[in-house]
């Protein structure tokens, strides 16, 4: 008989998982990637999932929190002052607690969860973005009762592992591969260019000209630049599954995809502390041809470390079109391009390996779920071993 889910927590499929998603409360696209990931990690585990979405109450019960921590300069003292939040407690065990935050702001969630470190056996959680400058220290020590912590990011662990006294770990965003995947039946490759979050304006303005010419299909995002300088391109999205499908279906039918390391467009903030951007993971898993400026770092290059797997185009770019012309001058290459990259896409950076990271870091044997998906890009990576004369 599967055990009943907790009264706060939507039933999963049977398994001895607990997740914390923040997706009713924050819905901003560059989240859809840490969601696909819960995603992954429900279908391999059969996972229940807290959904807090009453966020005026947390947001309230924070400022409480972070008034009484700096006031009593006592993390106990905070925690008994904050306002209870009307969830009620946990009213099963689990074996594991995989609680997945967009960011450290978020991390006054675990209040949604009360009496999550008794009722699990082992915790982990993982953090997909975290800056070097700027940590809020009062929440993040919050996670000193996991485990062990895993983030996005590379460059932060050191100090988080000061803040937290425990294990800290960089792990690497992914894709959900089977459905970035373009085998078994590729697609036609019908638009010429995906480019899409920040970008360049000189690299934009080149490819736009063609596209006003017609020569080429052009992608990109028409909403209106927004942050400190216009340097962000974001929106809200009502779906997080449905958007990552929606990008799965343009880049499995685009040739070439312009993927640049993180903040890009704002070099000085991320001068020495390059990272690696989601576009590298789901481009590859799509099999597009890779152009931009990739992170100049060895965790990339050990990541990234097949021919071709980016093929390096400045971040301005006016020549944009002449560029991308000299590779299409040799159709052999492009193919194998294409097929090298879903292939180690499929070996790599599905979501389920960095799920096998966890498991093997905390001691928990993989289910059979999680042994199925990885056989499935087992075969996938054979599918892309075989030439095909994908249609360009």
């Amino acid at each position: 008989m599967r055990a009943r889910p907790s009264p706060n927590a939507i039933r999963g499929g049977g398994g001895n998982v607990l997740q914390l998603s923040m997706r009713r409360m924050h819905d901003l696209v560059a989240f859809c990637v840490p969601y696909e990931f819960e995603d992954v990690v429900a279908e391999a585990t059969g996972a229940d999932r807290v959904e807090p979405e009453n966020e005026d109450e947390l947001e309230f019960a924070r400022r409480v929190y972070k008034l009484a921590r700096f006031a009593a300069r006592s993390r106990r003292i905070a925690k008994a002052v904050a306002p209870r939040l009307g969830v009620p407690p946990l009213a099963r065990d689990y074996e594991l607690f995989l609680p997945v935050f967009n960011n450290a702001y978020e991390l006054f969630a675990l209040a949604a969860v009360p009496g999550w470190r008794e009722r699990c056996r082992v915790a982990a959680c993982y953090v997909s973005e975290m800056a070097t400058y700027g940590i809020p220290e009062y929440l993040v020590e919050l996670l000193a009762d996991f485990d062990h912590v895993f983030i996005g990011s590379c460059h932060p662990i050191p100090e988080v592992a000061r803040i937290v006294g425990k294990p800290c770990t960089s792990l690497s965003p992914a894709a959900d591969v089977l459905r970035f995947a373009p085998y078994p039946d590729p697609p036609p490759r019908t638009i010429d260019v995906s480019n899409i979050g920040r970008r360049s304006p000189v690299t934009h303005a080149a490819l736009l000209r063609l596209a006003r010419e017609r020569r080429i299909f052009y992608y990109y995002d028409t909403i209106r630049a927004s942050g400190a300088g216009g340097k962000q391109m974001t929106f809200s999205v009502g779906n997080a599954s449905e958007h990552r499908l929606l990008l799965a279906s343009v880049l499995q039918r685009s040739r070439y995809y312009v993927a640049n390391r993180a903040r890009a467009n704002e070099p000085e903030l991320i001068e020495g502390r390059e990272e690696i951007s989601y576009r590298f993971y789901e481009g590859v898993a799509a099999g597009a041809v890779l152009v931009g400026e990739p992170p100049r770092n060895d965790e990339f290059r050990k990541q990234f470390d097949w021919q071709d797997a980016v093929i390096r185009m400045p971040f301005d770019c006016a020549e944009a079109g002449e560029f991308l012309a000299a590779i299409d001058a040799d159709p052999v290459r492009v193919e194998r391009i294409r097929r090298d990259n879903v292939r180690n896409a499929a070996l790599r950076h599905d979501w389920v390996h960095r799920l096998r990271v966890i498991y093997d870091t905390l001691g928990l044997r993989p289910t059979e779920a999680m042994l199925a998906r990885e056989e499935h890009l087992r075969s996938l990576r054979t599918l892309a071993l075989e030439p095909r004369g994908d249609a360009a």
